[in-house]
C-alpha cells in the first residue's frame, strides 16, 4: 500500500511560474497540483494581498513603466491594494540571485499581486497551506499578528475554506491566537535553526528548546513544518510518537525528496511540486 505524501507548491510553484501570483497558481493547478503554500499581508485599506516579502522585492518587481525597482520598495502595508495593481510581477529580473535560481521559470507578464479572497474563489477545490507573515524584529514592517490573522480568518470565512486551509507562521502568536479564537482552524508550526535559536522571540517567551517536536506538540499540533536542511530522521520519529504530521519546507531536489520520504515525513513543500509528485508516487525522476 503507498503512503499518502501531501505535496505543496511554495508560493504556487515558484520555479515553474512567478511566485504567489493567481496565473501561477491555476498553471500549477492545471500540472495536477492540488495543495499550494503561500504568504499573505495586509494593505494599507485592510485588503489581504499574497506576498511573500512585506515590501516590494526588486527581483520580481517592475513598476507602471515597465521598469525594474532599483532598490527595495515600499511596504505591503503603506500601500492601498489599488495602489500594489500599479506593479508587475510576472518576471523575474535578468541577472538576479533569484532568476538564477529558478533558470526555468515561465513569465507571465502582467501578474499582479493578488487578493487571497481572488485566490480562494479561482481555485475551489485546492487546499492551501497560509503563513501569516509578521516578524517579531521588526514589528513596523506588517500588521501586528493578531490583526493580520483576524483579516486572514475573515477572508477564509467568508469563502467558507476552513476545512481546505492550514495556517502558519515563525511568529508563534499567530498560531496561538487562531487557537483562541477558532480551535477547529489546522495549524502548523513553522521552524528554522534561526528561530529555534531565538525561540524566546520567534515563539513568545518560549526558551531553553532541547526538543522541538516536544514544543510543537505542547502548543497542540497538529503539524510541524521545519526547515528540511534542519530535519533529521531521529526527529521525524520523534515528532510521529508525539502525534504529530511533518511537512518539511522547501525541498527541490529529487535526492532529498526520496530521502525524506524514506524518513517518514507526511509532507513535502517544494518549489518543484511536479518533481515532488513524482516522488511522492515511488515513479523515477
Amino acid at each position: 500500500m503507498t503512503r499518502s505524501i501531501d505535496v505543496q507548491g511554495h508560493r504556487g510553484a515558484r520555479a515553474l511560474f512567478p511566485e504567489n501570483t493567481l496565473e501561477g497558481f491555476l498553471a500549477a493547478a492545471a500540472l495536477g497540483v492540488t495543495a499550494f503554500e503561500l504568504d499573505v499581508g495586509l494593505t494599507a485599506d485592510g485588503v489581504v494581498a499574497v506576498s511573500h516579502d512585506p515590501a516590494l522585492n526588486p527581483h520580481l518587481t517592475r513598476d507602471a513603466t515597465g521598469a525594474w525597482l532599483n532598490r527595495q520598495g515600499p511596504l505591503i502595508r503603506a500601500l492601498t491594494y489599488a495602489d500594489l495593481q500599479h506593479f508587475d510581477v510576472g518576471r523575474l529580473r535578468p541577472g538576479s540571485r533569484t532568476a538564477a535560481l529558478f533558470p526555468k521559470q515561465t513569465p507571465i507578464d502582467g501578474a499582479r499581486i493578488p487578493t487571497l479572497a481572488g485566490v480562494l474563489a479561482a481555485l475551489p477545490q485546492v487546499r492551501f497551506t497560509i503563513e501569516v507573515k509578521t516578524d517579531p524584529r521588526h514589528p513596523d514592517w506588517t500588521a501586528p499578528p493578531p490583526v493580520l490573522a483576524d483579516a486572514t480568518l475573515a477572508v477564509i470565512d467568508a469563502a467558507g475554506a476552513g476545512a481546505r486551509i492550514i495556517i502558519e507562521s515563525f511568529d508563534w502568536r499567530v498560531q496561538r491566537h487562531v487557537h483562541r479564537l477558532r480551535p477547529e482552524i489546522t495549524l502548523a508550526w513553522l521552524t528554522q535553526a534561526e528561530t529555534v535559536r531565538d525561540s524566546a522571540l520567534w515563539w513568545d517567551g518560549v526558551s531553553n528548546v532541547t526538543s522541538v517536536p516536544a514544543c510543537v506538540a505542547a502548543e497542540g499540533g497538529p503539524i510541524w513544518a521545519p526547515d528540511a536542511t534542519d530535519l533529521t530522521e531521529a526527529q521525524v520519529h520523534e515528532a510521529h510518537a508525539l502525534g504529530l504530521s511533518v511537512l518539511p519546507w522547501t525541498v527541490n531536489e529529487p535526492a532529498d525528496m526520496a530521502r525524506l520520504i524514506a524518513w517518514g515525513v507526511d509532507g513535502l513543500i517544494s518549489d518543484r511540486p511536479d518533481l515532488a509528485l513524482f516522488a511522492s508516487a515511488g515513479r523515477p525522476l
